[in-house]
Protein backbone atom coordinates (compact mmCIF):
# COMPACT_ATOMS: atom_id res chain seq x y z
CA UNK A 1 0.00 0.00 0.00
CA UNK A 2 1.32 3.57 -1.01
CA UNK A 3 1.36 6.25 1.22
CA UNK A 4 -1.54 7.78 -0.78
CA UNK A 5 -3.65 4.49 -0.59
CA UNK A 6 -2.62 4.54 3.67
CA UNK A 7 -3.41 8.20 3.95
CA UNK A 8 -7.06 7.52 1.99
CA UNK A 9 -7.87 4.46 3.73
CA UNK A 10 -7.31 6.52 7.11
CA UNK A 11 -9.69 9.30 5.79
CA UNK A 12 -12.73 6.65 5.03
CA UNK A 13 -12.11 5.12 8.18
CA UNK A 14 -12.41 8.84 9.87
CA UNK A 15 -15.81 9.11 7.25
CA UNK A 16 -17.50 5.80 8.42
CA UNK A 17 -17.05 6.63 12.04
CA UNK A 18 -14.39 4.00 12.64
CA UNK A 19 -16.90 1.12 12.95
CA UNK A 20 -15.09 -2.72 13.30
CA UNK A 21 -18.23 -3.59 11.12
CA UNK A 22 -17.68 -1.59 8.52
CA UNK A 23 -14.29 -1.93 7.75
CA UNK A 24 -12.49 -3.51 4.42
CA UNK A 25 -10.59 -6.81 5.20
CA UNK A 26 -7.50 -6.39 2.83
CA UNK A 27 -7.22 -10.03 3.02
CA UNK A 28 -9.92 -10.66 0.68
CA UNK A 29 -9.35 -7.69 -1.92
CA UNK A 30 -9.82 -10.67 -4.46
CA UNK A 31 -12.17 -12.34 -2.88
CA UNK A 32 -14.03 -12.43 -6.63
CA UNK A 33 -11.24 -13.87 -8.50
CA UNK A 34 -10.85 -16.80 -6.07
CA UNK A 35 -12.09 -20.21 -6.65
CA UNK A 36 -14.94 -21.42 -4.58
CA UNK A 37 -13.52 -23.88 -2.63
CA UNK A 38 -10.77 -20.97 -1.40
CA UNK A 39 -13.73 -18.91 -0.98
CA UNK A 40 -15.64 -21.79 1.14
CA UNK A 41 -12.27 -22.12 3.28
CA UNK A 42 -12.02 -18.28 3.43
CA UNK A 43 -15.46 -17.99 4.74
CA UNK A 44 -15.16 -20.47 7.48
CA UNK A 45 -11.93 -19.52 8.71
CA UNK A 46 -13.54 -16.23 9.08
CA UNK A 47 -16.67 -17.69 11.45
CA UNK A 48 -14.41 -19.39 13.23
CA UNK A 49 -13.27 -16.63 14.92
CA UNK A 50 -16.35 -15.87 16.35
CA UNK A 51 -16.22 -18.01 19.03
CA UNK A 52 -13.34 -16.35 20.71
CA UNK A 53 -15.10 -12.75 20.24
CA UNK A 54 -17.75 -13.71 22.31
CA UNK A 55 -15.88 -15.36 24.67
CA UNK A 56 -14.40 -11.97 25.78
CA UNK A 57 -17.72 -10.64 26.32
CA UNK A 58 -18.25 -13.74 28.76
CA UNK A 59 -18.09 -11.46 32.21
CA UNK A 60 -20.92 -8.83 31.04
CA UNK A 61 -23.02 -11.67 29.60
CA UNK A 62 -23.22 -13.77 33.09
CA UNK A 63 -23.89 -10.19 34.21
CA UNK A 64 -26.80 -9.99 32.19
CA UNK A 65 -28.26 -13.67 32.24
CA UNK A 66 -28.62 -13.33 36.24
CA UNK A 67 -30.05 -9.83 35.89
CA UNK A 68 -32.51 -11.25 33.59
CA UNK A 69 -33.04 -14.21 35.32
CA UNK A 70 -33.64 -12.45 38.47
CA UNK A 71 -36.28 -10.53 37.18
CA UNK A 72 -37.98 -13.00 35.43
CA UNK A 73 -38.38 -14.75 38.50
CA UNK A 74 -40.60 -11.71 40.27
CA UNK A 75 -42.94 -12.15 37.18
CA UNK A 76 -40.72 -10.03 34.07
CA UNK A 77 -40.40 -10.28 30.64
CA UNK A 78 -37.03 -10.71 28.43
CA UNK A 79 -38.11 -8.33 25.71
CA UNK A 80 -35.29 -8.38 22.27
CA UNK A 81 -35.25 -5.81 20.22
CA UNK A 82 -33.87 -4.71 16.64
CA UNK A 83 -33.72 -3.62 13.32
CA UNK A 84 -33.33 -5.75 10.37
CA UNK A 85 -31.25 -9.25 10.64
CA UNK A 86 -30.64 -8.57 14.49
CA UNK A 87 -34.39 -7.64 15.19
CA UNK A 88 -35.06 -11.03 13.10
CA UNK A 89 -32.68 -13.26 15.19
CA UNK A 90 -34.27 -11.73 18.39
CA UNK A 91 -37.98 -12.76 17.39
CA UNK A 92 -36.17 -15.84 16.07
CA UNK A 93 -34.95 -16.73 19.87
CA UNK A 94 -38.26 -15.69 21.52
CA UNK A 95 -40.24 -18.10 19.33
CA UNK A 96 -38.37 -20.59 20.16
CA UNK A 97 -38.39 -20.73 24.13
CA UNK A 98 -42.27 -21.48 24.70
CA UNK A 99 -41.78 -25.40 23.14
CA UNK A 100 -37.94 -25.98 24.43
CA UNK A 101 -38.85 -24.46 27.79
CA UNK A 102 -42.66 -24.62 28.24
CA UNK A 103 -42.52 -20.75 29.17
CA UNK A 104 -45.94 -18.40 28.03
CA UNK A 105 -45.05 -17.06 24.57
CA UNK A 106 -45.46 -13.62 26.60
CA UNK A 107 -42.85 -14.18 28.83
CA UNK A 108 -39.87 -14.14 26.09
CA UNK A 109 -41.11 -11.48 23.58
CA UNK A 110 -38.91 -9.95 19.99
CA UNK A 111 -39.96 -7.28 18.88
CA UNK A 112 -38.31 -5.62 15.12
CA UNK A 113 -38.49 -2.30 13.58
CA UNK A 114 -41.12 -2.23 10.98
CA UNK A 115 -43.97 -5.14 12.97
CA UNK A 116 -43.86 -8.46 12.08
CA UNK A 117 -44.00 -7.63 8.47
CA UNK A 118 -40.52 -7.31 8.38
CA UNK A 119 -39.27 -10.35 9.36
CA UNK A 120 -39.52 -11.17 5.66
CA UNK A 121 -39.48 -7.96 3.82
CA UNK A 122 -37.01 -5.27 4.45
CA UNK A 123 -38.17 -2.27 6.56
CA UNK A 124 -35.00 -0.28 6.50
CA UNK A 125 -36.35 3.28 7.24
CA UNK A 126 -38.05 1.92 10.87
CA UNK A 127 -34.79 1.89 11.97
CA UNK A 128 -33.81 5.08 12.03
CA UNK A 129 -36.89 6.38 13.92
CA UNK A 130 -35.71 6.27 17.77
CA UNK A 131 -39.07 7.12 18.51
CA UNK A 132 -40.70 4.34 16.95
CA UNK A 133 -38.75 2.61 19.26
CA UNK A 134 -39.78 4.15 22.56
CA UNK A 135 -43.43 3.98 21.20
CA UNK A 136 -42.82 -0.09 20.51
CA UNK A 137 -41.49 -0.36 24.14
CA UNK A 138 -44.46 2.09 25.46
CA UNK A 139 -47.11 -0.35 23.85
CA UNK A 140 -45.81 -3.21 25.78
CA UNK A 141 -45.83 -1.53 29.20
CA UNK A 142 -41.97 -1.97 29.91
CA UNK A 143 -41.68 -2.09 33.62
CA UNK A 144 -38.79 -2.22 36.31
CA UNK A 145 -39.75 -5.81 36.08
CA UNK A 146 -38.36 -6.45 32.40
CA UNK A 147 -35.35 -6.76 31.12
CA UNK A 148 -35.13 -5.22 27.44
CA UNK A 149 -31.90 -6.14 25.08
CA UNK A 150 -31.39 -4.16 22.17
CA UNK A 151 -29.98 -5.76 19.23
CA UNK A 152 -27.72 -3.49 17.17
CA UNK A 153 -24.71 -4.48 14.84
CA UNK A 154 -23.28 -1.14 14.59
CA UNK A 155 -24.39 -0.56 18.08
CA UNK A 156 -26.14 2.93 17.07
CA UNK A 157 -29.28 2.11 15.23
CA UNK A 158 -31.71 4.84 16.31
CA UNK A 159 -34.78 2.41 16.67
CA UNK A 160 -32.72 0.49 18.75
CA UNK A 161 -31.26 3.42 21.13
CA UNK A 162 -34.68 4.80 21.16
CA UNK A 163 -36.31 1.47 22.65
CA UNK A 164 -33.35 1.43 25.01
CA UNK A 165 -33.27 4.38 26.74
CA UNK A 166 -37.09 4.66 26.90
CA UNK A 167 -36.77 1.18 28.77
CA UNK A 168 -34.34 2.31 31.26
CA UNK A 169 -36.06 5.30 31.90
CA UNK A 170 -38.96 3.10 33.01
CA UNK A 171 -36.20 1.21 35.54
CA UNK A 172 -35.90 -1.73 33.57
CA UNK A 173 -32.55 -3.69 33.39
CA UNK A 174 -31.44 -2.68 29.53
CA UNK A 175 -28.40 -5.06 27.82
CA UNK A 176 -26.67 -3.35 24.59
CA UNK A 177 -25.44 -6.09 22.31
CA UNK A 178 -23.00 -4.57 19.44
CA UNK A 179 -20.19 -5.58 17.26
CA UNK A 180 -18.09 -2.26 17.79
CA UNK A 181 -16.45 -1.41 21.22
CA UNK A 182 -16.94 1.86 22.78
CA UNK A 183 -21.15 1.69 21.26
CA UNK A 184 -23.68 4.02 21.74
CA UNK A 185 -25.87 1.36 22.35
CA UNK A 186 -23.04 0.18 25.36
CA UNK A 187 -23.12 3.64 26.90
CA UNK A 188 -27.15 3.55 26.92
CA UNK A 189 -27.58 0.26 28.18
CA UNK A 190 -26.84 -1.31 31.59
CA UNK A 191 -24.98 -3.96 30.37
CA UNK A 192 -22.85 -3.49 27.57
CA UNK A 193 -22.01 -6.62 25.06
CA UNK A 194 -19.87 -5.59 22.58
CA UNK A 195 -18.43 -8.05 20.74
CA UNK A 196 -15.86 -7.02 18.23
CA UNK A 197 -15.40 -9.63 15.18
CA UNK A 198 -13.98 -7.02 12.67
CA UNK A 199 -14.28 -6.53 9.30
CA UNK A 200 -16.47 -8.90 7.60
CA UNK A 201 -15.55 -11.39 4.48
CA UNK A 202 -17.92 -9.05 2.37
CA UNK A 203 -17.54 -5.36 3.58
CA UNK A 204 -20.66 -4.05 5.58
CA UNK A 205 -22.37 -7.52 5.79
CA UNK A 206 -23.12 -7.48 9.20
CA UNK A 207 -25.37 -10.74 8.75
CA UNK A 208 -22.44 -12.45 8.37
CA UNK A 209 -20.32 -12.89 11.61
CA UNK A 210 -21.86 -10.24 13.39
CA UNK A 211 -25.00 -12.45 12.83
CA UNK A 212 -23.08 -14.89 13.92
CA UNK A 213 -22.04 -13.69 17.54
CA UNK A 214 -25.26 -11.90 17.89
CA UNK A 215 -27.04 -15.71 17.82
CA UNK A 216 -24.43 -16.72 20.18
CA UNK A 217 -25.03 -14.57 22.61
CA UNK A 218 -28.83 -14.71 22.09
CA UNK A 219 -29.01 -18.06 22.67
CA UNK A 220 -27.05 -18.17 25.82
CA UNK A 221 -28.82 -15.16 27.58
CA UNK A 222 -32.28 -17.27 26.68
CA UNK A 223 -30.86 -20.85 27.32
CA UNK A 224 -29.07 -19.77 30.46
CA UNK A 225 -31.09 -17.60 32.20
CA UNK A 226 -34.04 -20.52 31.70
CA UNK A 227 -31.19 -22.93 33.43
CA UNK A 228 -31.15 -20.55 36.44
CA UNK A 229 -34.93 -20.59 36.37
CA UNK A 230 -35.12 -24.63 37.23
CA UNK A 231 -36.23 -25.50 33.29
CA UNK A 232 -33.40 -28.28 32.75
CA UNK A 233 -31.91 -30.85 35.15
CA UNK A 234 -28.66 -31.45 34.33
CA UNK A 235 -28.65 -31.25 30.25
CA UNK A 236 -32.40 -32.37 30.24
CA UNK A 237 -34.90 -30.10 29.24
CA UNK A 238 -37.58 -31.24 31.63
CA UNK A 239 -40.43 -28.33 30.86
CA UNK A 240 -41.09 -28.81 27.40
CA UNK A 241 -44.32 -28.58 25.94
CA UNK A 242 -45.74 -31.78 24.18
CA UNK A 243 -47.52 -30.75 21.44
CA UNK A 244 -47.22 -33.45 19.01
CA UNK A 245 -45.97 -36.97 18.63
CA UNK A 246 -42.03 -36.31 18.23
CA UNK A 247 -42.36 -34.12 21.45
CA UNK A 248 -44.25 -36.99 23.77
CA UNK A 249 -41.58 -39.77 22.47
CA UNK A 250 -38.69 -36.91 23.57
CA UNK A 251 -40.62 -36.28 26.58
CA UNK A 252 -40.81 -39.85 27.84
CA UNK A 253 -37.09 -40.35 26.83
CA UNK A 254 -35.92 -37.67 28.76
CA UNK A 255 -37.86 -39.38 31.81
CA UNK A 256 -36.16 -42.54 30.96
CA UNK A 257 -32.74 -41.10 31.02
CA UNK A 258 -33.82 -39.22 34.45
CA UNK A 259 -34.80 -41.85 36.65
CA UNK A 260 -33.40 -44.87 34.44
CA UNK A 261 -37.31 -46.38 33.94
CA UNK A 262 -38.67 -48.15 31.16
CA UNK A 263 -40.44 -46.58 28.16
CA UNK A 264 -43.65 -48.02 29.38
CA UNK A 265 -43.33 -47.11 32.98
CA UNK A 266 -42.43 -43.65 31.90
CA UNK A 267 -45.25 -43.37 29.24
CA UNK A 268 -47.64 -44.14 32.11
CA UNK A 269 -46.27 -41.56 34.62
CA UNK A 270 -46.18 -39.24 32.12
CA UNK A 271 -49.97 -39.41 31.86
CA UNK A 272 -50.08 -39.26 35.50
CA UNK A 273 -48.44 -36.22 35.57
CA UNK A 274 -50.66 -35.12 32.81
CA UNK A 275 -47.61 -34.46 30.62
CA UNK A 276 -45.67 -32.40 33.30
CA UNK A 277 -41.68 -34.39 32.30
CA UNK A 278 -41.00 -32.46 35.95
CA UNK A 279 -43.75 -34.33 37.72
CA UNK A 280 -42.98 -37.96 36.25
CA UNK A 281 -39.23 -37.32 37.31
CA UNK A 282 -39.55 -36.73 40.39
CA UNK A 283 -42.69 -39.04 41.24
CA UNK A 284 -40.68 -41.69 40.20
CA UNK A 285 -37.13 -40.51 41.87
CA UNK A 286 -38.75 -39.71 45.54
CA UNK A 287 -41.56 -42.36 45.29
CA UNK A 288 -44.88 -39.87 45.16
CA UNK A 289 -47.59 -39.97 43.80
CA UNK A 290 -48.05 -37.10 40.97
CA UNK A 291 -49.98 -34.41 43.01
CA UNK A 292 -47.24 -34.85 45.83
CA UNK A 293 -44.44 -34.66 43.65
CA UNK A 294 -46.02 -31.87 41.98
CA UNK A 295 -46.50 -29.94 45.50
CA UNK A 296 -42.80 -31.04 46.13
CA UNK A 297 -41.70 -28.84 42.60
CA UNK A 298 -43.74 -25.82 43.82
CA UNK A 299 -42.10 -25.74 47.12
CA UNK A 300 -38.70 -25.71 45.16
CA UNK A 301 -39.88 -23.04 42.82
CA UNK A 302 -39.68 -25.73 40.05
CA UNK A 303 -36.52 -26.81 40.98
CA UNK A 304 -36.27 -30.75 40.60
CA UNK A 305 -33.04 -30.90 42.52
CA UNK A 306 -34.19 -28.89 45.06
CA UNK A 307 -37.42 -30.51 45.50
CA UNK A 308 -35.96 -34.26 45.49
CA UNK A 309 -33.09 -33.00 47.89
CA UNK A 310 -36.46 -31.80 50.33
CA UNK A 311 -37.78 -35.18 49.94
CA UNK A 312 -34.71 -37.25 50.89
CA UNK A 313 -34.17 -35.03 53.70
CA UNK A 314 -37.72 -35.80 55.25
Amino acid sequence: MTEEQGDASVAVHREIGGLDTEQVNDEYSHLDAQSTTELVRAMNREDASVAAAVARAEPEIASAIDGIADRMRRGGRLIYVGAGTPGRLGVLDASEIPPTFGLDPDRVIGVIAGGDGAIRSAAEGAEDDSALGAQDMAQRDVTELDTVVGISASGRTPYVLGAVKYAREQNALTVGLACNSGSALGRAADVPIEVVVGAEIISGSTRLKAGTAQKMVLNMLSTLTMVRLGKTYGTLMVDLQITNEKLRARAERTIMRATGCSREHAADQLDAADGSVKTAIVALLAGLPAADARAALAQADGFIRDALTRENSR
